[in-house]
């Protein structure tokens, strides 16, 4: 299980890009416009820097929903490789098989 302090942590920025998405994507989208003035890109760079760090979506990193883990994480299931392997031998994973040979 990992540290309650870490979970917690990552559902807070969780919020916070949330709250930000609009205006991150409008000022990003700005920024990226290479048809604009340099003066209005660089004003939208700078509001963007205004915007709190957390808010930014590559912050985030994906967890395991049942332990928290942050290695290992299959985003197909949405946990890590431990659960999907005791969640796939107990048969609780709709189509998935252990593999034998």
């Amino acid at each position: 299980m990992a540290k309650l302090s870490s979970i917690n942590k990552n559902e807070r920025r969780k919020k916070l890009v949330k709250k930000y998405a609009n205006r991150y994507a409008k000022l990003k989208a700005i920024a990226d416009d290479e048809t604009l003035d340099e003066g209005e890109r660089l004003m939208a760079r700078l509001k963007m820097a205004e915007i709190p760090r957390n808010a930014n979506p590559t912050r985030i990193r994906n967890r395991c929903a049942t332990t928290g883990r942050p290695r290992g994480y299959y985003r197909k299931f949405g946990i890590n490789r431990i659960e999907l392997r005791n969640l796939g031998n107990k048969g609780l994973i709709p189509g998935l098989t252990k593999s034998s040979w």
